[in-house]
């Protein structure tokens, strides 16, 4: 009988020990997410309220000549970017681009 019970309590050492451990590490996983997907909808998301070119203060000529013009739902710099994706020079260093709030993924 001494032998059963102390082959019991070694699977339940080896198995149901580290089986109860990583069932409270996703039960407190799960917490944690379901916490931080509270608080991103708490957040506000900001739109872009201001064009570019009420920012800059462009010319009327020179807006009409602006791609960036057409597409006043999207940020100027989106509408600039190259064929392969990347950002152009100017767009880097330009207070529009600096300034403009991180986008909020939901």
């Amino acid at each position: 009988m001494d032998t059963v019970l102390t082959f019991v309590l070694g699977l339940l050492l080896r198995i149901g020990i580290p089986v109860a451990v990583t069932a409270l590490i996703f039960f407190l996983l799960r917490r944690l997410d379901e916490r931080w997907q509270k608080e991103a909808l708490a957040i506000p998301v900001i739109s872009f309220q201001r064009p570019c070119w009420e920012i800059k203060g462009c010319s009327e000529e020179k807006r009409k000549n602006c791609p960036a013009s057409t597409q006043p739902n999207v940020p100027c710099w989106q509408v600039f970017r190259t064929k392969n994706g990347l950002l152009r020079e100017e767009c880097l260093g330009c207070d529009v681009f600096r300034l403009a709030p991180a986008p909020v993924l939901s």
